[in-house]
């Protein structure tokens, strides 16, 4: 019998997790909007991202992070799950350190992707 999962991140800033979503290319679709599962049940969410399948994904918020919610029996994405939230809270870290270090009067002097897929970036602030 298949049930929705809820898998917890450390993701608590919604903008940023539409930001990483969308350089990853997910179609995902702003909430609250219903998450489709087994059976006719469903689960509310922020962030929905449609399966082929007609069993969704999303993102919903718990009260301190978005919970990636979902029936893992019927993922159906080019990455594994693991996979999947590992790009996630990249792409999500990413834009969090560039806004937040924009906010404090940072600029991004450089950028560079590794070999091993982690980010380099190197911020300056010029002072008076």
């Amino acid at each position: 019998m298949s049930h929705f999962s809820n898998i917890k991140t450390k993701i608590r800033n919604l903008d940023s997790l539409k930001a990483a979503l969308k350089d990853l290319g997910v179609d995902w679709k702003n909430g609250p909007g219903i998450v489709r599962g087994y059976e006719g049940k469903t689960h509310k969410a922020d962030i929905v991202v449609a399966q082929e399948n007609n069993y969704d994904v999303g993102f919903s918020w718990n009260g301190s992070e978005y919970e990636l919610v979902a029936d893992l029996q019927y993922w159906q994405q080019p990455l594994t799950v693991d996979g999947f939230l590992r790009q996630v809270t990249q792409r999500y870290a990413y834009h969090t350190v560039v806004n937040e270090t924009t906010n404090q009067g940072f600029t991004i002097a450089e950028q560079e992707k590794n070999q091993d897929g982690s980010i380099r970036l190197v911020v300056q602030r010029w002072s008076a």
